[in-house]
């Protein structure tokens, strides 16, 4: 049945995805004499939780990117666009805004790269240092809804030149399984259940994650 839940929580969500992405890993090692090295990033805050289990299993560094959706003028839980904290922004395509509308999306863009901004500079202190240069780029969330954040973080690390970008998450939407191909390399997802309301619906557990909380996962991963 749609709408049930899915996966407990996050991390046992998280753990179920880790199992995926290794044999995916490990499949496509074995094909290819060269190995590029995993990288897993986790779209904070909620993705942290999920992201930690894929990168503890593949024994990689965990990091972030931090992007956020950009809100209609007039809906803030529609969004219209996302963008990242260093600036790359993508626009749904299919927007339809008046002339007054359009100036007041652009006041929304920069609230949304402030609010990325500010996260970022929070989180970032407990990043380790990376190079995305020929390496797999593991992008992780802990749900797909719209795409526009996942797709905005592939883009802007599309611009470090890795081997491959992977867009990782427990569940999201089927229609959106082909437009994220566009994004990604390779496209996980464990469920693409529909119909499809939001992400939460498919976690019996699916509180808010604190900044303080996402700052743990971070710091735990440079400790293993």
């Amino acid at each position: 049945m749609s709408n049930t839940p899915l996966f407990n929580d996050r991390t046992q969500a998280g753990e179920r995805l880790a199992e995926v992405v290794q044999a995916t890993l490990i499949k496509q090692a074995s094909a290819s004499e060269i190995k590029p090295v995993p990288i897993v990033y986790a779209l904070p805050r909620g993705g942290l939780e999920v992201a930690a289990p894929v990168a503890r299993v593949l024994h990689c560094p965990l990091t972030i990117l931090v992007a956020k959706k950009i809100s209609h003028p007039e809906n803030p839980e529609l969004a219209i666009g996302a963008v990242t904290a260093c600036g790359s922004v993508i626009w749904e395509q299919s927007r339809r805004l008046s002339q007054r509308q359009n100036w007041r999306s652009h006041t929304a863009l920069d609230t949304a790269v402030n609010q990325a901004k500010s996260l970022e500079a929070k989180l970032s202190v407990a990043c380790p240092q990376v190079n995305t240069e020929g390496a797999i780029a593991i992008i992780v969330d802990d749900g797909i809804a719209t795409g526009m954040t996942m797709a905005v973080a592939a883009a802007a690390i599309r611009k470090r030149s890795p081997a491959e970008i992977w867009l990782c998450a427990p569940v999201a939407p089927l229609r959106l399984v082909p437009w994220l191909h566009q994004w990604g390399d390779r496209v996980i997802v464990l469920a693409t259940p529909e119909p499809f309301a939001s992400v939460s619906n498919f976690y019996q557990e699916f509180p808010q994650l604190e900044t303080t909380e996402a700052l743990m996962y971070l710091q735990l991963a440079q400790e293993e």
